[in-house]
């Protein structure tokens, strides 16, 4: 593997086609997409400064290193892609890419990222924009900390732990996805989705979990969460009382109390849904 060190890269396509590189101390400057088709690339400590910094890439490794705001779509159509201990203040990062795993990155401008993409691993993962992780499949993210709407719309395949989100409209348009030990702050949350599980997680929302083919509480705190469940087949547990639910098509709901219960005849069955109440609820 041949060792660039301290070197200040210019123009476009500075490292194009490069293979087996140790690059550590060093800057991409102006020059659009410098490791074009890159292969077994070692990125330490090195900064991009400029547009699509590593688009047909594999096998790359970036640690301790930086990522400028205008370095923007800056890894797409990529395969084997770890960064660790980096900040991607770069919007529109990775597309369409594939083998993707973060750890210790901050993304504080992340809008339109991870869209499109295969196999993504997240760890202690701060991020902030929105259509962050649009359409993607086999996510796996723990630690993760994202504040933006429409968060993994259409994705598919995912499952979070310990994370913090807040994002309205986030989960839509989703299959296959479980959340565990969770805070998930955001309006309409999980629309026209299926297969949603949720294990002890405490959720605040306006009319959320709507829309919902098979949704699965375990254990769970809805707090501040208005209008939920309509037209979701569901399988609740609910350890607090729930302020209003709305017409929901099915299944069981357990919860401490329900503030207000819409059952309309006309639009669902009632009779389809059992609401157990473990205790009275009282006004506010």
């Amino acid at each position: 593997m041949q060792d660039i060190e301290e070197h200040s890269f210019t123009g476009e396509r500075a490292l194009f086609h490069g293979r087996d590189l140790r690059i550590t101390h060093s800057t991409f400057a102006d020059g659009e997409s410098p490791l074009k088709e890159s292969r077994d690339i070692a990125l330490h400590r090195s900064v991009f400064q400029w547009k699509y910094p590593l688009w047909y890439s594999k096998n790359i490794t970036v640690t301790d290193s930086a990522f400028l705001e205008t370095a923007r779509s800056g890894i797409w159509y990529s395969d084997n892609i770890s960064v660790s201990n980096s900040m991607i203040e770069a919007p529109k990062t990775f597309r369409r890419a594939k083998n993707i795993t973060l750890e210790h990155v901050d993304m504080p401008l992340a809008s339109e990222t991870l869209w499109h993409c295969d196999g993504i691993s997240l760890s202690h993962v701060t991020a902030r924009g929105d259509y962050f992780g649009m359409n993607s499949q086999n996510v796996r993210a723990s630690d993760l900390r994202l504040s933006g709407n429409y968060a993994f719309d259409g994705a598919k395949n995912i499952e979070i732990d310990n994370a913090t989100l807040l994002s309205k409209d986030a989960f839509w348009n989703c299959e296959n996805v479980t959340v565990r030990d969770s805070l998930i702050v955001g309006e309409y949350l999980g629309w026209n989705s299926k297969n949603l599980t949720f294990v002890d997680c405490t959720i605040e929302s306006l009319q959320g979990l709507c829309y919902v083919e098979n949704l699965t509480l375990k254990n769970c705190r809805l707090i501040n969460t208005t209008l939920a469940f309509e037209y979701s087949t569901v399988d609740a547990d609910v350890t607090t009382v729930i302020d209003s639910v709305m017409n929901p098509s099915g299944g069981t709901i357990r919860a401490k109390g329900i503030r207000e219960l819409i059952l309309e005849d006309t639009k669902i069955d009632p009779r389809n849904t059992t609401i157990v109440v473990t205790e009275r609820a009282h006004a506010a």
